[in-house]
């Protein structure tokens, strides 16, 4: 009858080892766990990533209003009862030292329209 407890004893060690210390025991569940986890977090922004671009393609297909402003602020179009007027500010000389701090950007040249 000793030898039935100390083989059960050994058999129910041999299993607690397998389940909390072997690669498929409870480690690898909580490892799939938090897989799954952010695998729902990268899933729900990618649906809402897809869900914003559906929503431009319907804008896309349906108005003209998206279509325009992709083409003024893409490809610098203009319509045809506007006027073009590109404003470029003055060069600093070349005689005198520049003002602006080196800090302070340079302004890049601005377009407008405007419409007649």
């Amino acid at each position: 009858m000793k030898w039935l407890a100390v083989s059960l004893f050994a058999a129910l060690l041999l299993l607690q080892y397998r389940l909390w210390l072997s690669g498929d025991g409870l480690r690898e569940v909580w490892r799939l766990h938090s897989a799954v986890d952010v695998q729902q977090s990268e899933n729900t922004r990618l649906l809402e990533r897809n869900r914003q671009l559906g929503a431009e393609v319907r804008d896309l297909k349906q108005g003209y209003a998206a279509l325009e402003e992709r083409a003024r602020s893409d490809l610098g179009m203009v319509a045809g009862n506007e006027t073009f007027y590109q404003v470029v500010p003055p060069k600093p000389s070349t005689s005198a030292p520049s003002r602006v701090p080196a800090a302070v950007p340079a302004v890049p040249p601005q377009r407008t329209a405007a419409a007649h």
